[in-house]
């Protein structure tokens, strides 16, 4: 694109597995630093969607772009937005993309929901239940429940998350995996056991079999 236009290359920038989701990422960072020191007339970009996903984060982009006289060429949609109308179907195509990605959200969020109000199997499996024999629903695993009902008792005494690490440790109980209590691992049973309680409360419990 860049010898199409008779442009000449100041800087090749790669943000290898980066998401386009923020601004904060090492390749942007390097670019806006070129746009703002006005080494750069034009920035030519494979596709959109590498640039930025948010309408918000485009608008700021192209308006910093617009102050310094920058223009935005996207080679794989065939903008310009050297034109007018360049820029216009430049910020349909992003608004289109973006109510797309929230729609699908929006669906994914219905859809374990409802799952859950099912009681059925959402992501990973809590610690003190296992998956049933319908591969679906979950049932209370005794030996892991006999943990966790430890776990709690002690968070209700007051004992912060790294005495009862400690203390899980010191009488010699293990994980789902056979390992050592960590920090991370004690907080997980915690939220796991007020979320079961928010559901109980709103006659979401999972059913003891």
């Amino acid at each position: 694109m860049a010898v199409v236009k008779g442009i000449e290359l100041v800087d090749l920038i790669i943000d290898a597995g980066e998401s386009a989701k923020s601004l904060n990422r090492a390749g942007m960072t390097q670019l806006l630093a070129l746009v703002d020191a006005r080494a750069v007339d034009v920035v030519i970009i494979a596709k959109l969607d590498r640039l930025t996903r948010s309408v918000k984060d485009l608008a700021e982009l192209l308006e910093r772009f617009t102050r310094r006289g920058v223009s935005l060429v996207s080679v794989a949609d065939s903008l310009d937005t050297q034109s007018a109308a360049g820029r216009l179907v430049l910020n349909i195509m992003v608004s289109v993309s973006q109510w797309e990605r929230e729609a699908i959200g929006e669906r994914t969020r219905d859809a374990m929901r409802h799952k859950r109000n099912c009681g059925e199997r959402v992501g990973t499996v809590p610690f003190g239940y296992r998956v049933a024999g319908d591969g679906l629903h979950l049932e209370v695993e005794p030996g892991e429940q006999a943990v966790a009902v430890q776990v709690w008792a002690m968070k209700a005494a007051g004992l912060t998350l790294r005495r009862i690490t400690a203390e899980l440790n010191r009488r010699g109980l293990t994980t789902r995996r056979g390992t050592a209590w960590r920090f991370q691992y004690v907080a997980q049973v915690v939220r796991a056991s007020q979320s079961e309680c928010s559901q109980a409360r709103q006659g979401q419990g999972v059913s003891r079999l």
